[in-house]
Formats: structure tokens, C-alpha cells, sequence
């Protein structure tokens, strides 16, 4: 009865967030459309990072209620599922092309980052306030670059639409936050108390069921992007995702409490970076994911999860 109980608390936890993040992002959305903000720009900032607020809620919250191993494990276990199963499953879907820019930077960034990541766990097994200020400083730089990329995509505006009007995007947005943060609650309430009961581990939990969880929104959007051919939401909104999941995520949960590494996040932070080589490998010729490298993807992750159990 208590393992039905915290499986409904937990589902309830994800429904919320998946229903909030989806509410953030239309009003924020809604509110660059407005300012006349480019929608590639859009895609790479407010979607890809709309879409990261359940890992930010239940990261930041697993931290504040000292459940590290979650923390942690839900960033590198969204990541390496964001890369090898969202992105397996939309160009599986379709063949996706990829814009230069992507393989040029924002790949590489996201590798870079991971590395970091790693380095930074390692040395003393934590990351501790002042790590999370460099992740901070290396998240700034990305805002720097995302700001080059809106002077350098300017876009005449358009008449919007007026289905909204300010004050309910505005609206939408804080409903979509306090949805998100209840959510976690409930997510991250329900997910420890599973795994006490069942016996796995915070760091299994987390590099899986969180992990999925929290990656719901970033499925749905990538796959419906796809479906539609619209490549730069689809990659875009997962490299963007998981540059945020770890500089703004991590890095803020640093700076609330020292978040521990476990030696076991070792691995799985190099599987979360070579990811991002398997990404530029896999498109760094043809500029596109085919079909054939979304099935391998998929069975990489099969592979992984097998390793996990």
C-alpha cells in the first residue's frame, strides 16, 4: 500500500511539473513574441530552458532536503537520456539536419562543460560554493553567447497574436512556477521514499525514473519538433537543456549546499560527455542525425541502463 501510495505521489509530482514547464514556457514565450524576439533565439533559450525547470526544481530541492545522489543523478542521468533516447527517438522519426553553429559550439560547449563537471566533482568529491560560482561564470558566458546570437538573428516583427495579453502570460508564468515547485516536492518526496522501500539505490533512482521524469518535456517538444521538421527546436532544445541542466542547475544547488560526487557519478558524467562526441561524430560530415545513428543511440542507452542494473 505505501509503494502504491509513493508511486502516485510521484507521478502526481512529474504531471505537475511536465503541466507547469509547459505553462512557463507559452507565457514566456508569449512575452518574447511580443518583444519581437527572434524564434530561433526563443527556441534556444526559453524552450530549451522551460523545458529544464523540472530538473532544476528537483535538483535544487533533493539538495535543500540533502538528497545529493539525486542531484546529481538526475542532471548526468537527464543528459546522457536527452542526447541517446530524445534525440535517438526524433531522428529515428525523421533525419534531422544540424545547423553549423551546433556543431561548432554549442556540442563542443556542452562536452566542455561535462568535463568540467567531472573535474570539479573529483577534486574533493563535492562541488562545493565556489565551484558553483565558476559553473555560474561559464553560465553567464552562455548568456553572452546566446545575446550574439539575438544581435546576429534580428527578425522584422511581427504582428502578434493577441490571444494572450500581458497580464496572462504573466499569469501563466507564475502558476507555472508554483506548479513546478510543488511538483518537485511531490517528485523528489515520492522518489526517495521508493527507493527505500524497494530496496535501489538515490543514485539509481535518479539516473533513471527522475531522470525520465524530469525529461518529459524536453520528449515531447523534440519529438513534436521533429515530427513538424523542425530540426533547430529539436537539437537545439536538448543541447540547450543540458548546457543549462548542469551550469544553472548544479551551480545554483552549489550555492545553496555543498552537493556531493559520489565516486560512482564518475562514469556516468563520462558517458553523459561522450554523448556529445557521439553527437558531432555522428554529424559532423553529413551536418544531419540519420536514422541509422538515432537506432544505434537507442542501443547505446539500452546498453547503459543494462550497466545501471
Amino acid at each position: 500500500m505505501e509503494i502504491l501510495l509513493q508511486t502516485g505521489l510521484l507521478i502526481l509530482g512529474f504531471v505537475l511539473l511536465i503541466k507547469g514547464a509547459d505553462w512557463f514556457v507559452d507565457g514566456a514565450s508569449g512575452i518574447a513574441k511580443k518583444l519581437g524576439i527572434p524564434q530561433l533565439v526563443i527556441g534556444l533559450t526559453i524552450v530549451a530552458m522551460g523545458t529544464s525547470i523540472p530538473e532544476a526544481a528537483v535538483s535544487i530541492s533533493s539538495a535543500l532536503k540533502g538528497n545529493a545522489d539525486i542531484t546529481i543523478g538526475n542532471i548526468v542521468g537527464s543528459n546522457i537520456l536527452n542526447v541517446l533516447i530524445i534525440l535517438g527517438i526524433s531522428s529515428t522519426i525523421i533525419s534531422l539536419c544540424v545547423a553549423k553553429s551546433t556543431i561548432r559550439y554549442e556540442i563542443p560547449y556542452m562536452i566542455i562543460i561535462s568535463i568540467l563537471l567531472l573535474v570539479l566533482g573529483k577534486t574533493g568529491n563535492e562541488i562545493t560554493l565556489l565551484e558553483g560560482v565558476i559553473l555560474w561564470v561559464f553560465f553567464i558566458a552562455y548568456l553572452v553567447y546566446l545575446f550574439y546570437l539575438t544581435k546576429n538573428n534580428k527578425e522584422e516583427k511581427e504582428e502578434q497574436e493577441r490571444t494572450y495579453s500581458l497580464w496572462k502570460l504573466l499569469l501563466l508564468i507564475a502558476v507555472g512556477i508554483f506548479l513546478v515547485v510543488l511538483g518537485s516536492n511531490f517528485a523528489v518526496d515520492g522518489a526517495t521514499e521508493l527507493a527505500k522501500l524497494v530496496g535501489l539505490s538515490e543514485r539509481f533512482i535518479g539516473l533513471t525514473i527522475v531522470a525520465l521524469g524530469t525529461s518529459l518535456p524536453e520528449l515531447v517538444t523534440s519529438v513534436t519538433a521533429a515530427r513538424k521538421g523542425n530540426a533547430d527546436i529539436a537539437i537545439g532544445n536538448i543541447v540547450g537543456s543540458n548546457i543549462f541542466n548542469i551550469l544553472f542547475v548544479i551551480g545554483t544547488a552549489a550555492l545553496i549546499t555543498p552537493v556531493p560526487f559520489a565516486n560512482n557519478f564518475v562514469i556516468d558524467t563520462c558517458i553523459a560527455a561522450l554523448c556529445g562526441v557521439l553527437l558531432i561524430a555522428g554529424c559532423v560530415r553529413k551536418k544531419r542525425l540519420t536514422r541509422g545513428l538515432g537506432i544505434f543511440m537507442l542501443v547505446c542507452y539500452a546498453g547503459y541502463f543494462m550497466y545501471l542494473l
